[in-house]
């Protein structure tokens, strides 16, 4: 892992319930601790069957972030939330409303095009706002090679289409299958890949 924490008591009170509640237990080490956030983060237990996730690919992420992989996020609230490590936005960059208009693209996926751009390859890409900027991210993802694409953007218009284009594409990625999404569960899938489990799994 690439950051030591000790959860807070409230934190593991809180990963006490949702593990009653959940019964994540049988669950591979990074998918458990992945899912454990999410829902932690959201409250929200439909997570349980929502998100798409491969054990091997979010272990190669996490070896990824513990030897320095740097990390793109679409936008500032998404960037907020991952406080262990510089993440690159650049939605207030004033490049992009030039770049926005001369291609076609909404500012959130010419900030995403330039931020992947400027971080090369291997980095972390992570979405949980804009669906267009996961449309950008996949369509620069062959020639930049992300080591992860953390897909959750939230919404009714193109949320649900771009994350199952994300998924067709075989890129090593976190999704989810339904509207939902956001920045806080976004950037609680990037913060479980670097801290780990915050609270040993209790056997019985």
């Amino acid at each position: 892992m690439t950051d030591a924490r000790t959860a807070h008591p409230i934190e593991a009170q809180s990963y006490r319930i949702l593990r009653s509640l959940g019964r994540t237990g049988h669950m591979p080490y990074w998918t458990r601790v992945v899912v454990e956030r999410v829902v932690h983060a959201s409250a929200d237990l439909a997570y349980l069957e929502d998100l798409v996730l491969d054990e091997e690919v979010l272990s190669r992420a996490a070896a990824a972030l513990a030897a320095g992989a740097p990390l793109v996020a679409d936008s500032r609230m998404v960037a907020a939330g991952i406080t262990s490590r510089p993440v690159r936005t650049l939605i207030d960059d004033g490049r992009v409303p030039p770049l926005s208009v001369q291609h076609g693209l909404t500012r959130s996926a010419a900030a995403m095009q330039l931020a992947a751009q400027e971080a090369g390859p291997g980095a972390i890409w992570v979405v949980g706002n804009a669906p267009t900027a996961l449309e950008a991210a996949i369509d620069l993802a062959p020639r930049l090679t992300p080591a992860l694409v953390i897909g959750l953007p939230v919404g009714f218009v193109g949320a649900v289409e771009s994350k199952a284009r994300l998924r067709d594409t075989g890129l090593p990625a976190v999704s989810n299958v339904s509207e939902k999404g956001g920045s806080a569960v976004a950037a609680a899938a990037v913060n479980a890949l670097l801290y780990g489990d915050p609270l040993p799994l209790e056997r019985s």
